[in-house]
C-alpha cells in the first residue's frame, strides 16, 4: 500500500518571523517509520510548500497515486486540514483519509458530528504508531478495523469509537522518517538547519492550560539511552545536521536521567552540536549539576515556561508559586551560556493593564535571552476553558483557527478581548522593545545575528518609526494584525474551496 502523510503549512509567529524557521514534524516522521516494511510511505511537511500548496500537492499526490493520505493537525490547524482533505478527496476521490493529532484525540466526538465527517474515514486518538501500522495492514487484510484500540472508524454514515490503548513501549519505537521518503526539505532556524527528535513523552504537571494529559495520561515515559544516543548519530552524521530541536514536553522531569544523557552525549564528543529544549523552572532552578552537564553536552537553548509573575494567576494555572524559581533558573542557565527562551501568558481572569505592565517588566528584568509570549487561550478539553466557559470569560468558543497564542479568544474582568488584544501587544513594543542580542546569542547565531544588528533592524526601526509618527500606535497596530491575519492565509487553497461548493466532488481535477 501507498501512504502519504501530511503535516500542516499553519504557522505561528510568536517569537520570530514565520519565514525564519521551518521545523518538520516528528510525530507523523515516527508513524510512518513505524508501518511495516512492506509498504510505500512518503512524508510531507507542508510548512515547506507554503507558498505553492495547491500546485505541490496536486502534481505530488497524482504521481504517488496513494491509497490511504494521513493528515496530523493541531486545534488551531484544523480549518488548513478540513480544507486540504477536500483538495485531497477531489484529486483522488478513492483515497482513504485518516486524521490525527492533537485535535482529532480531543475533539473525536465532535468531529464524528461534523459536516466534514462525510470526508473522513478514520481518525486515530493519542499516539499513532501503532494504530496506524494495524490501520494500514487491515485495509490490506491482515488485521481487522474492529479490533484496532484508538481507532475511530465508519460503520455505514456513523462512527465508531474503539476503546483507548495502551501506551506505548517506546523501547520499540523505531527512528523517524529522514530519508528521501521525506519529499520535503530545507528545515532552518534562522539559516542553521534543523531536525527533531523527542527523549520522552508525556509530563506529570498539571497544568490547567494544558491538554497533554489527554494524549498520554498524567504520564512520563522515557526512550531508552541507546535509542536516543541513534537518534542523534541518524540526524548528526546522516543527516549531517548540528541543531537539534528536542520536542519533549519537558525534559527535566527527571533529573538524574537528564545527567545520564548528558554524560553519554558527552563521551561520543559530536563537534558542534546544538541542542533546544524545553523545561520548568523548578527543576531547572533546584539541580545545578544538571544545567552544568546540559551546556557542556550542547543544549544552547532552552524554553522555560515562566507563565506569569502573580501568585494568583499562577494558581490559577495549577503552576505553583514558580517566580523565585523562575529568577534562579535563567541565572543558572546564563551562568553555564544557555540561551533562554521565557515563556510569558497574558490574560487570566483578573488581568488589567497594570498586570500586562507588571508581567513584561518582570520579563525584563529576567534579562532572558528572548520570550515566548502569548494570550490564554481556551484549548479543547483543558480545565482552563471549562472555568473560563463557566464564569463567561470565553469569547471565541467555536473557530479555532484563532487558537494559537496569538489572538485574544477570552476577555477578563476588566478588558474585553480587542483591549486585551491590544494591551499586550502595545506594551510588549513599549518595554520589550527591538530585540538586542544578548552576548550568547551573538556567540551562537554566527551569521544571522550580525545581519539582523546591522542591516534588519535597523532598517525596520526607520520603517516602523516613520510608520508610528504617521498613524500612531493604534494605526501601527492595526497593520500588524493585518499582516497577522494573513500568515497562514492560502489563497490557491481558498481559491479551491470556494469553487469546489459550484462543482460535483466526484469530478476529477485537472493540472
Amino acid at each position: 500500500m501507498k501512504i502519504v502523510l501530511l503535516s500542516m503549512p499553519d504557522v505561528a509567529p510568536v517569537i520570530m518571523h514565520e519565514a525564519a524557521f521551518h521545523m518538520p514534524n516528528c510525530g507523523i516522521a515516527s508513524v510512518g517509520a513505524n508501518i511495516d516494511e512492506e509498504h510505500e510511505v512518503y512524508i510531507i511537511d507542508l510548512v515547506r510548500k507554503r507558498c505553492r500548496l495547491r500546485s505541490y500537492l496536486t502534481r505530488t499526490l497524482l504521481k504517488i497515486h496513494p491509497q490511504l493520505v494521513g493528515l496530523s493537525a493541531m486545534t488551531w490547524q484544523y480549518d488548513t486540514c478540513v480544507k486540504l482533505i477536500r483538495l485531497i478527496k477531489h484529486l483522488l476521490p478513492d483515497v482513504k483519509i485518516v486524521i490525527g493529532g492533537y485535535h482529532a484525540t480531543l475533539m473525536h466526538e465532535e468531529i464524528a458530528r461534523s459536516p466534514e465527517a462525510r470526508l473522513i474515514d478514520f481518525m486515530i486518538r493519542g499516539e499513532g504508531e501503532e494504530t496506524c501500522r494495524r490501520l494500514v495492514n487491515a485495509l490490506e487484510g491482515s488485521d481487522r478495523i474492529e479490533d484496532i484500540p484508538s481507532l475511530s472508524y465508519k460503520n455505514g454514515r456513523e462512527f465508531v469509537h474503539n476503546p483507548k490503548g495502551e501506551l506505548l513501549d517506546l523501547s520499540k519505537i523505531k527512528i523517524p522518517i529522514r530519508d528521501r521518503r521525506r519529499l520535503t526539505s530545507g528545515y532552518h532556524v534562522m539559516l542553521s538547519r534543523v531536525e527533531v527528535m523527542e527523549t520522552s513523552r508525556g509530563c506529570t504537571r498539571a497544568c490547567s492550560f494544558c491538554s497533554m494529559n489527554h494524549m498520554y495520561g498524567k504520564t512520563f515515559r522515557a526512550y531508552p539511552l541507546e535509542r536516543i544516543l541513534a537518534d542523534i548519530d541518524d540526524i548528526y552524521y546522516n543527516r549531517r545536521t548540528r541543531l537539534i530541536f528536542v520536542a519533549d514536553d519537558n525534559l527535566v522531569l527527571d533529573p538524574k536521567r537528564v545527567i545520564e544523557i548528558c554524560d553519554a552525549i558527552i563521551a561520543r564528543n559530536y563537534k558542534g552540536l546544538n541542542l533546544i529544549v524545553q523545561a520548568d523552572c523548578l527543576s531547572m532552578s533546584r539541580n545545578e549539576e544538571m544545567v552544568r552537564k546540559m551546556s557542556s553536552a550542547g543544549i544552547k537553548s532552552i524554553f522555560l515556561g515562566i507563565e506569569n509573575v502573580s501568585r494568583k494567576n499562577l494558581a490559577v494555572a495549577h503552576k505553583g508559586d514558580i517566580v523565585d524559581a523562575s529568577r534562579l533558573a535563567v541565572q543558572l542557565c546564563h551562568k553555564y551560556g544557555i540561551m533562554v527562551v521565557a515563556g510569558l501568558i497574558f490574560g487570566f481572569p483578573d488581568d488589567d493593564e497594570k498586570d500586562i505592565i507588571e508581567n513584561y517588566n518582570f520579563l525584563k528584568s529576567l534579562d532572558a535571552d528572548t520570550s515566548y509570549c502569548q494570550i490564554l487561550t481556551p484549548y479543547p478539553q483543558t480545565v482552563m476553558r471549562q472555568d473560563l466557559l463557566d464564569q463567561g470569560l470565553v469569547t471565541n468558543a467555536r473557530e479555532y483557527k484563532f487558537y494559537n497564542g496569538i489572538w485574544a479568544n477570552v476577555k477578563t474582568r476588566c478588558l474585553d478581548e480587542k483591549m486585551l488584544q491590544y494591551l499586550v501587544w502595545l506594551h510588549r513594543q513599549k518595554i520589550m522593545g527591538w530585540w538586542e542580542p544578548s552576548g550568547r546569542a551573538k556567540r551562537q547565531g554566527r551569521l544571522w545575528v550580525p545581519v539582523w544588528t546591522y542591516a534588519l533592524r535597523p532598517l525596520l526601526q526607520l520603517v516602523m518609526d516613520r510608520r508610528l509618527k504617521k498613524v500612531g500606535w493604534e494605526g501601527r497596530y492595526q497593520m500588524d494584525m493585518q499582516r497577522l491575519a494573513g500568515v497562514n492565509v492560502f489563497s490557491d487553497l481558498d481559491a479551491f474551496t470556494a469553487s469546489a461548493k459550484q462543482r460535483p466532488e466526484s469530478k476529477m481535477y485537472s493540472p
